[in-house]
């Protein structure tokens, strides 16, 4: 079972926000389904409008996500945040002086206490960076039970920006999942994630953060994949030894007599992987040109790592 708390606040009384609905909204879409349609995460989400979300409503809410056992608990946040000397909160459209929010050490205790078996935490606010440090205690200590992760608009003490009616963060987020960040076979995972938001964001702009503890990173979504694994088991197929070059000839090229149907339908294999990076022409700049020519083609780092997941029947 996978359950997933979308959370998005405008309607906050003096200060008002144009994007975080939107967000929720999106990412609800996103998450609840794999690209081909299959059912992905259990996902209720709670926005701000139309209902008001109070203290008490997002304790619940938060609470119950993570009280149940699941294999895997997604919690977003998009709305304000903000920082004192106790740590990091989520402001509620009810806030007051001294009680603005939920705590992210409150939240930080349920998600590190509970028996799902991989918590997954993303927050577009500002200063989402201070989750999981204690001020009081330290400034560079991070305390994360065994399966959590979280992802963080920004660091400690930064604004996190909307643009085009949406959060920056969370617009990058819902683009990894649908397939930005995907590996080879469609897989989409926290680390895959933050790489995607950390390329996009440039050195000047708000800074994301990555904190975890985990031995082995879960699937959080599949995209459509660039090969299908029957493919990629052809790796081993033609080339018995990863580091040994194929030796093609005329008969692998369509387009030149003599023609060969089965080193063909093999050429076409070769060129997809070709186009995905796992192999290239030795030799020659093309393909088409290591074949009319007889020349080879050899595996690339990466095509000789996913020969390996193959050989080791982990694909």
């Amino acid at each position: 079972m996978r359950r997933a708390l979308v959370i998005g606040i405008d309607d906050y009384p003096s200060s008002p926000l144009q994007g975080c609905v939107n967000d929720a909204e999106r990412l609800t879409e996103v998450l609840s389904r794999h690209h081909d349609r299959r059912v992905n995460f259990h996902c209720e989400t709670v926005i701000a409008p139309p209902s008001p979300v109070t203290r008490p409503l997002l304790r619940q809410k938060i609470s119950e996500l993570f009280k149940e056992p699941a294999d895997v608990a997604f919690l977003h946040f998009s709305g304000h945040g903000t920082v004192n000397g106790l740590g990091g909160y989520l402001v509620t459209p009810d806030y007051c002086e001294y009680d603005v929010g939920i705590a992210m050490t409150e939240i930080l205790a349920l998600a590190n206490q509970s028996p799902v078996a991989d918590v997954f935490i993303t927050l577009d606010c500002c200063h989402s960076g201070a989750f999981g440090v204690f001020p009081a205690v330290s400034n560079d200590k991070v305390i994360l039970a065994d399966g959590v992760s979280v992802i963080t608009a920004t660091r400690y003490g930064q604004e996190a920006l909307e643009e085009g009616g949406g959060g920056v963060f969370t617009s990058l987020l819902v683009e990894a999942l649908e397939g930005g960040s995907a590996g080879l076979l469609g897989e989409v995972s926290a680390a895959s994630i933050y790489a995607y938001i950390d390329n996009a964001m440039g050195a000047w702009d708000q800074r994301p953060l990555f904190k975890a503890n985990v031995s082995q990173f879960v699937k959080l979504r599949e995209a459509a994949p660039r090969l299908q694994p029957s493919l990629v088991q052809k790796l081993v197929e033609y080339f018995p030894l990863p580091a040994e070059p194929l030796e093609l000839s005329p008969e692998f090229e369509p387009e030149v007599e003599p023609h060969d149907a089965e080193k063909e339908g093999q050429f076409r294999n070769l060129q997809k992987f070709r186009d995905a990076g796992l192999l290239e022409p030795v030799g020659e700049q093309s393909l088409y040109h290591a074949a009319v020519h007889s020349k080879a083609c050899g595996l690339t780092m990466l095509g000789r790592y996913y020969w390996r997941l193959v050989n080791e029947r982990k694909i």
